[in-house]
């Protein structure tokens, strides 16, 4: 009988197994990319900043209308009013005391009466958000600042605080504030060297550059609003808000 040595079963066994090697491969998906297999990212939390207050990393990427639902009446009135008036960032350099800095830059100016506010101004209640263009949402947040009276010089001096206690706002004047922006407020993958960037960044076109919101809170601003109408104090807005740009005209 003719029996078929070991030599020639192999020599018969290879095609078979690299056949059936190669139909396994084509028929079995490949390995999951190494994203897939690393576990859903937790959601960013806020935290407290080491400046006081807290950064609202948990707004990260949200797409909201920049200016906030009003709390009360009053909101939109130019009586007082809390106006911008510009932004940027600056780096002293390594020469220079101090650290890179991004500030807001604005002015609470007073209508047909004088408006007193206590110092500090808007102690542990002003409110600072950036949103991004094209729906990026949010790039930085950060609540429970307190701005900084400041003299009209190019990068204003702190302003001593009166004797009284209080600032004065005479009819007609305005006080300038700035605000920091926390480096701990600012959402991941940006700093605050590119938060406020355009996108693309040499543009004319106001859509494509941010939207800064500043907010501060204060009861003289009810109060304020209340002192000449029958109304009860209760149902005016205590919150000043400033919006950088509203470009939808129906949303304002």
């Amino acid at each position: 009988m003719f029996r078929t040595s070991l030599r020639s079963w192999l020599i018969l066994a290879v095609p078979v197994v690299g056949l059936l090697v190669l139909t396994y491969s084509a028929t079995t998906p490949g390995p999951r990319a190494a994203v897939d297999w690393q576990a859903a990212t937790e959601p960013l939390r806020d935290r407290p900043l080491s400046s006081g207050g807290t950064a609202q990393l948990s707004k990260c990427g949200v797409n909201e209308w920049p200016r906030p639902e009003p709390r009360g009446k009053g909101e939109r009135s130019k009586d007082p009013q809390l106006v911008l008036r510009s932004s940027g960032y600056h780096d002293p350099g390594p020469k220079t005391p101090g650290e890179p800095r991004f500030t807001v830059h604005a002015a609470i100016r007073a209508g047909d009466r004088h408006l007193v506010l206590d110092a500090p101004v808007g102690e542990g209640s002003v409110t600072l958000d950036l949103y991004g263009p094209h729906g990026e949402g949010v790039r930085a947040s950060a609540r429970g600042l307190t701005a900084t009276v400041v003299d009209g010089g190019f990068m204003g001096k702190p302003v001593d605080i009166p004797e009284s206690g209080r600032f004065w706002i005479e009819p007609g004047e305005e006080l300038l504030l700035e605000v920091e922006l926390p480096a701990g407020a600012v959402c991941p993958g940006r700093s605050l060297l590119d938060v406020n960037s355009c996108s693309p960044e040499h543009t004319n076109d106001a859509a494509d550059c941010p939207v800064l919101t500043l907010t501060l809170t204060d009861p003289a601003i009810r109060a304020y609003r209340a002192g000449t109408t029958d109304d009860t104090a209760g149902s005016f807005s205590d919150r000043l808000v400033a919006v950088s740009m509203e470009l939808d005209a129906s949303r304002v």
